[in-house]
């Protein structure tokens, strides 16, 4: 019997939804989602220059695991290069510690301790929850 799935810990969510190739209307792209661990992932191994190992332990998994997420969001990111293929970031199996949204009047992303109804910048409340609820 496989071991039980753990859900893999992100620590902040992207700034952005995803990615697009210029001169291409969107209507004609196709996507390729990158999930929220995959992008972690990427952060961590390339943006952070962890190894894997240290990523490993940061996301709360083990470092096969974070090597198969990890080349799992490359060859995601390589397709869409290639490709010509938009990127959503969006999904996956992840806790956070956090609190995270994202304002739709202004585009700013919050990362909170606690709940909020209203936009840290234009104080609107059309704000959306980017995650699910906090692990425990």
């Amino acid at each position: 019997m496989p071991n039980r799935r753990r859900r893999r810990r992100v620590m902040r969510p992207p700034s952005m939804e995803g990615f697009k190739p210029f001169g291409i209307p969107m209507r004609e792209l196709e996507p390729v989602v990158l999930l929220y661990e995959e992008f972690e992932a990427i952060r961590l191994a390339d943006y952070e220059n962890l190894t894997h190992e240290e990523a490993a332990e940061k996301m709360n998994i083990s470092r096969p695991t974070f090597t198969r997420i990890y080349e799992k969001a490359r060859q995601n990111v390589a397709m869409a290069f290639v490709e010509g293929k938009a990127i959503f970031i969006q999904g996956g199996h992840y806790v956070t510690d956090d609190y995270w949204y994202r304002c739709q009047d202004c585009s700013e992303v919050m990362i909170t301790m606690k709940p909020v109804k209203t936009c840290r910048v234009c104080h609107s409340e059309n704000i959306i929850k980017l995650n699910r609820d906090r692990e425990g």
